[in-house]
């Protein structure tokens, strides 16, 4: 008996998944697999997926499949976290880090996985309470400057020892999936997914000491916005969700593991090469 008995799907929200659903049904009809979609997005394609509310699908689905780029794989992680359900990402566009495969490749992909012919790479996240609201991030969480109110001054206190006090554009705590992302556009380290840490990285820092931090998962860190600091906009992945003024306080904590991406042979290496175009300095060749 193969291990896929129901697939859950998230869509872009712009991007033509026609194509890659119409591919995952046929899949689906010929092995009696039960396809689940969002209400919102399965709603507004006319297709044969059973539309479900979030939860029914974190907690029906054996596989979930996300459908785009390294958003929606992230939306996707968010869905499931904590949970062992594996995730494939389908790439509907732009190069991604998440995304394993192109369309081409989801019949045979599919049945690889339905006869447990994979891998998974275990993924952290990083969970804060903003605002009232506990949240997660797979990639970041940004404390981000607002045109037209001041630099982003935060003071970073990590296991509880104040460490470094930053003036910059933004303030980022990221997680090793999240360093190639706006960590890396800030001038932070490239860190395999493998490695469980969190790093501290200014952008556009205007301190004498601008350099990234990089601490262990069992350490949390608690960033403070300084009495010079202007009102902060707290990003999520990407989602503005709460504004922080001086004198508030977030502490960041990892959650190892809280999310499994499907691998079938590509390393975190190759797709860092082609996606960030690291070829060296001409000198070295």
């Amino acid at each position: 008996m193969g291990m896929v008995g129901t697939v859950g799907l998230v869509l872009h929200p712009r991007r033509d998944s026609r194509k890659a659903i119409d591919v995952i049904l046929r899949w689906a009809a010929g092995r009696g697999v039960t396809v689940l979609g969002l209400h919102e997005e399965v709603d507004r394609i006319d297709c044969t997926a059973v539309a479900v509310d979030a939860d029914t699908l974190a907690e029906k689905a054996d596989l979930m499949v996300g459908l785009g780029g390294d958003g929606t794989m992230l939306r996707t992680m968010r869905l499931v976290a904590g949970r062992p359900t594996p995730i494939l990402g389908v790439n509907l566009g732009k190069l991604g880090f998440l995304a394993e495969i192109d369309v081409d490749e989801l019949p045979a992909t599919l049945s690889a996985i339905d006869d447990h012919r994979y891998t998974t790479e275990p993924r952290m996240a990083i969970t804060s309470d903003v605002a009232g609201t506990r949240v997660t991030a797979f990639n970041d969480i940004a404390l981000v400057r607002i045109p037209g109110e001041g630099l982003a001054a935060v003071s970073v206190t990590p296991a509880g020892s104040p460490f470094v006090r930053y003036a910059a554009d933004a303030v980022i705590v990221a997680t090793s999936t999240g360093s190639t992302a706006y960590s890396f556009s800030a001038g932070g380290p490239i860190v395999s997914p493998r490695v469980e840490a969190v790093l501290v990285v200014p952008a556009a820092a205007h301190s004498a000491f601008n350099r990234a931090l990089v601490l262990p998962a069992d350490e949390e860190v608690t960033l403070d916005v300084l009495p010079s600091s202007g009102r902060l906009a707290v990003e999520v992945d990407g989602r503005v969700v709460a504004h922080l003024c001086p004198g508030d306080r977030i502490t960041v904590s990892a959650w190892p593991a809280a999310a499994n991406v499907v691998r079938l042979g590509t390393t975190f290496y190759e797709r860092a090469r082609r996606k960030l175009r690291v070829d060296g300095s001409p000198e070295s060749g």
